[in-house]
């Protein structure tokens, strides 16, 4: 732990460095006064899959490591969730009932095949008849449906309704406003088929849909405002998945068992035992065999390389770290986000703010090239979409305090902090998330970055928020937040409407602009299924989002996983054909670290 918070240490030094332009001197090599060169890992040498010629053992027990610093929140629904943390277990015995290729189009190999009309307004679902609930019930059409009339309903207390492909839906709009009890686009055919009508085609539906049905027999009975909070759904959830849920320790620990009536075939595995692991703590779990597999930290990757009893595997994600600003509030009533805090209106400081950061600094000290600058909200795990001509904000201090000057932030009392426009002071409250060695590091060199430039801006009561609370506090848009770190698993889908749409309430910074509003209608109109066409769409977005900054992308990222040498199909590759299902081990005990 020692030499764990020795290196913390170190990457605080580098990073402040490298911040206030001063020299490192910590080379030891006399008047050398350049910064060592960073070791670099890149991401796209990483195998996608585990290697493992081994035999498959009968009856194997996985044990997977949840990495985080905090209590999951345990709302295990994919109707309802909004962490990552949940997500990650919801992964073991719920799905989609498609799958998809490595462009992340959907395929005719999942749980359910589909038809798409002429007019491609009008998508034909047919669930195979083998796919079951795991209490034995068959997963019907009305299922599905159901899940749309949850997930549309005014009683909704989720987020998945701010999406193009569920609001586009014939007569979802007078079914959401109380005016129909069904909604008319939806039409269940038979036990097994139905059809979604959308009043105009959207490309999205091939990637995007909205196809995770709830199970109505065990949930009927419960009101729509209550089911993310009912047992059904935090204790007792049922899916259609591989594997079963035995038993929760609420916050730490699930404990799953193998599907034997699982559509795709008998699982490998007998069962999977999922708990919270620290990140702290997460190398020596798996060095010790405490764990089999876990989505590793990437800042600790060179403590851990060459760790001979457990394999790395990884790819470029589909995510992207941000630095939001709060410029309004989510109106409930209305269903919209309403832009009416003036303290970040002038985009000459919220564009001063991203020149003031250097994320390169960030990409190579503290993650070794494991996560690198972003300069566009579309990231590159999109290359069709993703427009690497846009320049981003590259690290310059300089513009930004000619940024700041212009817009009236200057110091006026000569304490080395800008006072605002009128002359009053100017304190800027900063909410960063816990978790990890470096977490605070890099919040304070964020914030030292912004002091460099003459902005105060202080961490929210003065600490990190732990991951629950953080999130608590930036959806209900909490007064104390000006601006917040986080980030955004995009899913497979490229249409960004889902985080930034006008009606939205994944849109966290409730920045809204009309241009914003015709972009985001384009790039999902019938006209953007050429993809030449969405990709120009597409590309003017991502220049309106870098010029107006609502927020700052600041790092993609590298999504790793390390996997104990036991384990067998194991792959985060998006085209390979492999699941759950066929995941295994080779051994009765884990390999641990001699």
């Amino acid at each position: 732990m020692k030499r764990k918070w020795l290196a913390a240490l170190a990457a605080l030094l580098l990073v402040l460095a490298g911040c206030t332009g001063k020299s490192d001197t910590t080379s030891g090599k006399g008047n050398n006064n350049e910064k060592p060169a960073a070791q670099k890992e890149d991401i796209s040498k990483f195998p996608m899959t585990v290697k493992n010629d081994g035999k498959i053992i009968d009856g194997g027990v996985l044990k997977y490591g949840l990495v985080s610093d905090t209590p999951f929140e345990g709302t295990l629904s994919y109707a309802f969730y909004t962490g990552a943390p949940d997500a990650e277990i919801l992964q073991f015995f719920d799905e989609s009932l498609f799958r998809t290729n490595g462009d992340y189009e959907i395929t005719n190999d999942g749980a359910a095949t589909y038809e798409l009309s002429d007019d491609k307004k009008t998508m034909t679902i047919h669930i195979k008849d083998n796919v079951n609930w795991h209490d034995g019930q068959p997963v019907t059409a009305e299922d599905l449906e159901y899940a749309y009339l949850v997930i549309g309903h005014k009683d909704y207390t989720g987020v998945r309704y701010g999406d193009a492909l569920i609001q586009g839906i014939v007569g979802m709009e007078e079914y959401h406003s109380g005016k129909a009890d069904k909604i008319s686009g939806i039409k269940v055919i038979d036990k097994k088929t139905l059809t979604i009508t959308w009043k105009q085609a959207n490309p999205s539906v091939l990637t995007g849909i909205w196809a995770y049905p709830l199970p109505k027999h065990y949930l009927k009975d419960i009101p729509i405002k209550d089911l993310a909070k009912s047992d059904k759904i935090r204790k007792n959830p049922i899916g259609f998945g591989p594997f079963k849920v035995k038993k929760i320790v609420p916050g730490e620990s699930v404990e799953f068992v193998r599907n034997d009536d699982y559509w795709a075939g008998k699982p490998n595995l007998e069962g999977v035992i999922l708990k919270v692991v620290s990140p702290q703590v997460v190398l020596q779990a798996l060095k010790k065999g405490e764990i089999d597999v876990a989505e590793f930290p990437t800042d600790q990757y060179l403590n851990a390389k060459g760790t001979k009893n457990i394999q790395f595997i990884g790819r470029v994600d589909l995510a992207y770290n941000y630095i939001g600003f709060k410029l309004g509030h989510w109106d409930a009533k209305k269903q919209e986000n309403v832009m009416d805090n003036p303290k970040f209106q002038n985009k000459k400081l919220r564009q001063a703010m991203a020149y003031a950061i250097n994320n390169q600094e960030v990409a190579d000290r503290l993650y070794h090239g494991l996560r690198f600058p972003a300069n566009t909200l579309i990231p590159p795990s999109f290359p069709g979409y993703h427009d690497s001509s846009i320049k981003g904000y590259t690290y310059n201090p300089e513009k930004a305090k000619q940024l700041l000057d212009e817009a009236g932030y200057k110091d006026v009392d000569g304490d080395g902090l800008r006072e605002d426009p009128n002359g009053k002071k100017f304190k800027i409250n900063f909410l960063a998330m816990s978790g990890g060695d470096i977490a605070e590091p890099l919040a304070k060199f964020y914030m030292q970055c912004w002091k460099d430039v003459g902005l105060d801006v202080q961490l929210v009561d003065g600490r990190l928020a732990e991951f629950n609370s953080f999130y608590d506090m930036v959806e209900k848009d909490d007064p104390k937040v000006d601006v917040y770190a986080a980030a955004w698993g995009t899913g497979t889908d490229v249409d960004p409407y889902g985080l930034y749409g006008r009606n939205v309430m994944f849109n966290y910074s409730r920045w809204v602009n009309e241009k914003n509003d015709e972009l985001l209608e384009k790039g999902h109109s019938e006209q953007a299924f050429d993809k030449e066409y969405r990709r120009k769409i597409y590309s003017e977005w991502q220049k309106l989002m870098n010029e107006e900054v609502p927020v700052i992308p600041t790092l993609y990222r590298s999504a790793i996983y390390a996997v104990n040498n036991r384990v067998a199909n194991f792959t985060v590759d998006p085209g390979s054909k492999l699941t759950w299902k066929d995941v295994g081990v080779t051994s009765e005990q884990p390999e641990v670290e001699q």
